[in-house]
């Protein structure tokens, strides 16, 4: 089987390393790719979000399988225009993104589906924001209604910087999603769905925030861990039953089924858990450590995903390492990101066994590796338990040189500790349909 993986992150990284380790993957390529991808396969440099300039690649590849990795072409419709050249593809219409791409219309599909989510309401000018600010009271949650990259949300207890995100969407020519607060733990969960059926990978949980101590503002994800031992035994089963399953069957019951991977942001609180947001792709970068661990092989759970035939498959199986993922981010990031300095100690960095490197923002200069972007790399270790490989990680993460970097130092430190509470009632689920 040969594969095309779109996209230029360390998402894709993840997943072209993963089908790489498939016996039935004959051949994998990708585009854009980056300076780490193409390391290990061909790139073709090209416009991910350009649907023609996409399709047109992947029937001259002869490509069995495309995977789209970020967002914005899932958004621009790559996958339709995919599918309609016949070639089997991972990742949903341009219809059923807007599952991401407009938080909106994701309350109202939890809503018709039942999913227990954070009350929220929709606001398109200053008065509806301090309104709504005012029903909810702090700390305060405001969310860009559109795609963000994942930097689009402000939680914050002062009323003033909640009202001048608002603005500054609303200026932009967006609206903005105002939600009640969610306390307890965060976890990501990835199912994969084929219209269909729903398989789910293994829980982890991200870091958001860009200083220790989730301080500062949002990021795209400083970093990431699975499994997640202190999770209720129960929780894949639930986020299945109660969120996965009726968000497919209420998508294919609008005449736009989901193909792809549903990535569930959950808060475990105390009054059950709760969605706080669907995206339409695998998570960044949290996925760099789930398949850190998956044993199954990538392309042909994606491709029976891209067929419709999931519910053939068997039980997934894990590695039962535990792995940590920690990003190594540029400079001023994650505001103007700096750019184009060398990165060193690469090679000593994946020398360390258990560890390896993912590129995210990087490019090829002069045949020498250049940061390009805000986050650069992820280090990614396995480890026998979550100390051990959080130990190894940042053993990595201390090799690699890059001027004026910057990274989180307690990337799983919680939960190595044992120090995360989950509410009581935590595990149950109630019926909060949540759109006000």
């Amino acid at each position: 089987m040969k594969v095309l993986v779109v996209g230029p992150g360390g998402r894709e990284h993840a997943i072209v390393r993963s089908l790489l380790a498939d016996p039935y993957v004959s051949e994998v390529h990708a585009a854009p790719g980056n300076a780490g991808i193409a390391q290990i396969v061909p790139v073709h440099s090209l416009n991910a979000s350009d649907p023609a300039a996409v399709t047109e690649l992947a029937v001259r590849l002869g490509t069995d399988l495309v995977v789209v990795g970020p967002e914005a072409p899932l958004a621009a419709g790559v996958s339709d225009a995919v599918r309609e050249a016949g070639i089997p593809v991972f990742g949903p219409s341009k219809e059923a993104a807007q599952l991401e791409a407009s938080k909106a219309f994701a309350k109202q599909v939890m809503a018709a589906a039942n999913v227990p989510t954070a009350m929220a309401r929709v606001a398109a000018n200053a008065d509806e924001a301090a309104d709504a600010l005012d029903t909810f009271g702090a700390p305060y949650v405001v969310k860009d209604d559109g795609l963000a990259a994942g930097k689009g949300v402000v939680v914050t207890s002062d009323r003033g910087d909640a009202l001048a995100h608002a603005a500054a969407c609303f200026d932009a020519g967006g609206t903005v999603v105002i939600e009640e607060y969610l306390d307890g733990p965060e976890v990501s969960l990835f199912v994969l769905s084929d219209g269909r059926h729903v398989v789910p990978l293994a829980p982890a949980q991200d870091f958001k925030r860009i200083f220790d101590n989730d301080e500062g503002p949002n990021t795209g994800g400083m970093g990431a861990y699975s499994p997640l031992e202190w999770a209720p035994a129960n929780l894949v089963d639930d986020v299945i039953a109660r969120v996965a399953q009726p968000t497919v069957d209420e998508m294919a019951a609008r005449g736009t089924p989901f193909v792809g991977v549903l990535y569930c942001g959950l808060a475990l609180t105390s009054r059950g858990m709760r969605v706080i947001e669907f995206n339409a792709r695998f998570g960044d970068p949290e996925t760099q450590a789930v398949l850190a661990r998956l044993k199954t092989p990538l392309g042909g759970l994606l491709l029976a995903a891209a067929k419709g035939e999931l519910d053939a498959m068997e039980q997934l199986k894990w590695d039962p390492r535990t792995a940590v993922a920690v990003v190594v981010a540029s400079e001023n990031y994650p505001d103007a990101p700096r750019t184009g300095d060398p990165i060193l100690g690469l090679v000593e960095a994946e020398a360390i066994d258990g560890v390896h490197v993912l590129h995210a923002g990087t490019s090829l200069e002069a045949n020498e590796i250049v940061s390009a972007g805000g986050r650069v790399l992820a280090v990614v270790a396995l480890g026998e338990d979550l100390t051990q490989a959080r130990n190894l990680a940042y053993a990595g993460v201390s090799e690699i040189g890059l001027e004026g970097s910057q990274h989180r130092t307690d990337i799983a430190l919680k939960a190595s500790r044992s120090e995360i509470v989950v509410p009581a009632g935590s595990a149950g689920v109630d019926n909060e349909k949540g759109l006000l």
